[in-house]
C-alpha cells in the first residue's frame, strides 16, 4: 500500500487513509477503509484504475453511498469515489450532459429551476447521477430509463465508449451495468423538454411537503429497502405484517413508512441486515411473497 500512496502523491490524486465508512454512506454505518480516493477528473480516474488493475489491488467504486449497506468489518482495499465528476454541459435545448458524480438532486433542481421538465421525480432521490443510472432509480412512476439518452463509460479494458439508451437494458430498478461488472459510468446525457417553470417548481414543492410528512427523512437511511411486489406496495405489506416500529439494536423499521429502515442510535450493519431478514421471512411465511432488496448489501471478500 505504501507504493500506492506514493503513486497518489506523485499524481496529485486526493486521498485519505483509515477512513470510517460511516462518513461515506447515508445509513452512517460501516467499518474502516484503508484508503479513500477521489480522482479529480476522468484522466486521473483512468490513470488510477489502470494502476489498481495492473497491481491487482482491491477496490470498490462508490458515489454518495445512498443505496449501500456497508458491512461492520474493515476494508483493507481502496474506496474510489467519483464525486468530483460533477460538471454540467448544455448541449442544446433538450440535451444536457452531466458528470456521473454530481448529486442527482442538485442536477434535478438546477434543471427544473431552468424550466426543464421530465426530471422532477429525481429531486426526491439522493445519490449521484451515476448511481441513479446504475440502479435505474425512479419515483412517481418515472425513472432514469425515461430520460437518459446515452451514457459515457470506462470499460473493463479501460476504453471510453458511449452506450445508447437502447443498449442500457433499463427495467424496474435495474440496468445493463448490474449485469456487466467492471464498467464505470463517467457521464450521462439526458433528454428533457421545456415546460412552465412555475408549474414545475410548484409540483416539486408539493411532493417535497408530502415526502416530509410520510418519510423519516430526519434519520439516516438509504431510502426504500425493498422493491415493490406486483400486488402490493412494500411499505403497505410491511405494515400489514405488523413490523412497523420493530427495533433491532440501533436500527428500526420506521413508524412513518414501513419500507424504510432507519439508524436511530449508532446502528450496526448487522442490525439492519437482521431487520431485512425478518421482513423477508415474514413476507414469505405469511403472504408467500419473495421480497427483493432495492438496496445493495456489500460484503468484503
Amino acid at each position: 500500500m505504501e507504493d500506492f500512496i506514493k503513486f497518489l502523491q506523485d499524481n496529485k490524486i486526493p486521498y485519505k487513509e483509515n477512513e470510517s465508512l460511516k462518513n461515506y454512506c447515508t445509513y452512517k454505518i460501516g467499518g474502516i477503509a484503508r484508503v479513500v480516493v477521489e480522482p479529480r477528473d476522468v484522466k486521473s480516474l483512468v490513470k488510477l484504475i489502470d494502476y489498481i488493475k495492473s497491481n491487482e489491488l482491491k477496490y470498490f467504486l462508490i458515489g454518495y453511498g445512498s443505496n449501500l449497506i456497508f458491512p461492520d468489518n474493515n476494508y483493507d482495499g481502496i474506496i474510489v469515489r467519483l464525486v468530483n465528476l460533477s460538471e454540467i454541459e448544455y448541449l442544446n435545448d433538450n440535451l444536457i450532459k452531466a458528470g456521473s458524480g454530481i448529486s442527482l438532486q442538485k442536477l434535478a433542481m438546477t434543471l427544473s429551476s431552468k424550466g426543464y421538465t421530465g426530471i422532477e421525480f429525481a429531486t426526491a432521490i439522493p445519490g449521484t447521477l451515476g448511481g441513479a443510472v446504475y440502479m435505474n432509480a425512479g419515483a412517481y412512476k418515472s425513472d432514469m430509463g425515461y430520460i437518459v439518452s446515452h451514457v459515457e463509460v470506462l470499460t473493463p479494458d479501460l476504453k471510453i465508449i458511449t452506450l445508447a439508451n437502447k443498449e442500457l437494458d433499463f427495467h424496474y430498478r435495474t440496468s445493463y451495468f448490474q449485469h456487466h461488472e467492471g464498467y464505470i459510468i463517467l457521464s450521462a446525457t439526458i433528454s428533457l423538454k421545456k415546460g412552465n417553470v412555475n408549474e414545475i417548481m410548484d409540483l416539486i414543492k408539493d411532493r417535497s411537503l408530502r415526502r416530509k410528512a410520510s418519510q423519516p427523512i430526519e434519520y439516516p437511511s438509504a431510502g426504500s429497502v425493498f422493491r415493490n411486489p406486483e400486488d402490493i406496495p412494500a411499505g403497505m405489506l410491511i405494515e400489514e405484517l405488523g413490523l412497523k416500529s420493530k427495533i433491532i439494536g440501533g436500527a428500526q423499521i420506521s413508524e412513518k413508512h414501513g419500507n424504510f429502515i432507519i439508524n436511530i442510535k449508532d446502528a450496526k450493519s448487522s442490525d439492519i441486515l437482521e431487520l431485512i431478514d425478518l421482513v423477508k421471512t415474514e413476507a414469505k411465511n405469511k403472504r408467500n411473497i419473495n421480497l427483493k432488496e432495492e438496496q445493495k448489501i456489500i460484503k468484503w471478500d
